[in-house]
């Protein structure tokens, strides 16, 4: 094979890739990230009066999710791992859209905290198994990009969701049910359907890819294995993995990001909301939709470009420290702006700048670790970030209640997002430690 053909196989392989799972799995993703932040949508339209929540109840719902996703997500890793992607995406999904399902007939504070804690266990190990199905089908140079195409549904979730949500919402009395409850609806559903295509659609390894040629498969299958190899050496066991050093500071640098991604998430709709108070502006339900998705329509184009020059000069520290500092500057910007527009266009940075950090991120993991052990770290990392998530929903809502304005809480995002710049420059000393030597040292 010559060098000229060998690269236009690798070509046409990621390509072919990059068409048939990324788009998938990222509609799958769409879906995930629409369903668990629903609430946030669904609380200043109906549901926290309907309900009786205060701004601590309304953020303890939120993030309770995450203690039942925390619970199972290394378990639930590991066994897709063991069974396959295919599968085990697919239970996945349909049994979170059950659940998701039940949120229309919610009536009381605790019928909501038992339904988001069963969420969180239905969703547990979705996104840490869809990072890990992706990163197993490429090589580690193509990682970045890849990563990066499949992380635009997250900030597109809100683009196209935020609206979404709120034209279920305005179709109020459909059927004698509150707008809140019909969207619920809404957005559970296709994750039932889609969790079903998931079972014909994904392939768990490329040499079952009927869409691949014959030297697609050995082209890939070679390179992905040669990587395997090479990682041997420093491929320790999922005790040890979850021991080490390295993989705590990268749960910690993804624990600053998270808390500010889920901050923004539960919250924004509900501080766009007061606007109303703050500036005395008014929007109908479908222009606090279309605002509250702005930012993340920048966030997606920013991240877009940002994953590109990562994965054309190979990820740097910077790319993901410099977005980890412009986050914790601008997040407690926002509060000292004295127009909508203009709060909003330094919000659309601090979304920016999260969103071009998570993909270049999960490049890192599967740069040492591979197997189970890449398994357990990327969930053990997520695992950690989903106590971000739980943090930010309650600590946020309790510290509100507590002041009676968002300064404070927003002051706290900002740090734990400059926390997470200096704790990536700190692992950028400790990557050029070969992975052995770090264990040795440690154990």
């Amino acid at each position: 094979m010559t060098q000229q053909t060998q690269a236009q196989i690798e070509q046409s392989t990621i390509r072919k890739i990059s068409w048939r799972l990324v788009p998938f799995v990222a509609l799958m993703f769409f879906i995930n990230f629409l369903d668990r932040t629903a609430i946030s949508f669904a609380g200043p339209n109906g549901m926290t009066q309907d309900l009786g929540l205060s701004a601590a109840q309304f953020g303890l719902a939120s993030g309770i999710f995450f203690i039942g996703y925390i619970l199972l997500e290394v378990p639930s890793n590991l066994a897709l791992h063991r069974f396959g992607a295919r599968k085990w995406l697919a239970r996945i999904m349909v049994s979170w859209g059950i659940v998701s399902l039940l949120f229309a007939w919610v009536s009381s504070v605790e019928g909501l905290y038992t339904l988001r804690l069963l969420l969180g266990i239905a969703e547990a190990g979705f996104f840490p198994g869809a990072i890990l199905y992706l990163s197993l089908w490429v090589p580690a140079r193509h990682r970045s990009k890849i990563l990066s195409l499949f992380y635009l549904a997250q900030p597109l979730t809100v683009v196209f969701g935020a609206p979404l949500a709120a034209g279920m919402i305005e179709q109020h009395g459909l059927f004698g049910m509150e707008g809140w409850r019909l969207m619920f609806i809404g957005v559970s559903v296709p994750a039932i359907l889609i969790g079903v295509v998931t079972l014909f659609w994904l392939v768990d390894a490329p040499r079952d890819a009927r869409w691949l040629t014959r030297e697609e498969k050995q082209w890939l299958t070679r390179e992905l294995e040669s990587e395997h190899a090479a990682k041997q050496n420093a491929h320790p066991g999922v005790r040890t993995v979850l021991g080490n050093g390295r993989v705590w500071l990268l749960c910690l640098i993804y624990f600053g990001f998270i808390y500010g991604l889920y901050a923004l998430a539960f919250f924004l709709p509900t501080i766009i909301g007061g606007f109303q108070q703050q500036f005395g502006t008014t929007f109908n339900v479908m222009q606090k939709g279309l605002i509250t998705g702005a930012p993340y329509l920048v966030a997606a184009v920013v991240m877009f470009f940002w994953s590109r020059d990562a994965s054309r000069r190979g990820c740097k520290t910077w790319h993901i420290a410099l977005p980890a500092l412009a986050g914790g500057i601008s997040v407690p910007l926002a509060l000292y702006m004295n127009s909508p527009l203009s709060t909003m266009l330094v919000i659309a940075v601090t979304a920016s700048s999260i969103f071009a950090a998570l993909p270049n991120f999960w490049t890192l993991p599967t740069q040492f670790l591979s197997g189970a052990s890449a398994a357990a770290a990327i969930a053990l990392i997520n695992t950690l970030g989903n106590v971000a998530g739980f943090s930010a929903g309650y600590i946020t809502g309790a510290l509100h209640d507590a002041t009676q304005s968002y300064t404070l809480p927003m002051m706290v995002v900002g740090g734990f997002m400059l926390l997470s710049a200096l704790l990536m420059l700190l692992l950028n000393r400790r990557r050029a430690e070969p992975l052995a030597s770090s264990l040795a040292q440690e154990h």
